[in-house]
């Protein structure tokens, strides 16, 4: 997937992806210092079936996965999907704690 572009805006707490001028896909995620909650996957719907929601989060894994501090709650069902189906990566997820 060329000419796409990935942000963090962290004031806005989201991820984005650019294609081009436009914006495809959003994750809106929350940091509490020691974990990332993945909230809400979503593309604009014009945009929808070219696979961007994916990528965008295999690149904010990824992102994640090369800073090294932080554990992924996939509380988006598209996030845990996404993580079920790519299961090499889920070193970044966080452990459930006994109750």
């Amino acid at each position: 997937m060329t000419d796409l572009r990935f942000t963090n805006e962290k004031d806005a707490s989201r991820y984005t992806l650019h294609r081009g001028d436009d914006l495809v896909s959003v994750l809106d995620y929350r940091d509490d210092g020691r974990s990332v909650a993945m909230t809400r996957a979503f593309t604009i719907p014009t945009f929808r079936g070219h696979g961007y929601a994916g990528e965008l989060v295999d690149r904010a894994v990824a992102e994640l996965e090369t800073q090294g501090d932080r554990e992924v709650i996939p509380v988006c069902w598209y996030v845990a999907d996404w993580f079920a189906a790519n299961p090499h990566r889920a070193g970044i997820l966080q452990q459930r704690r006994p109750a």
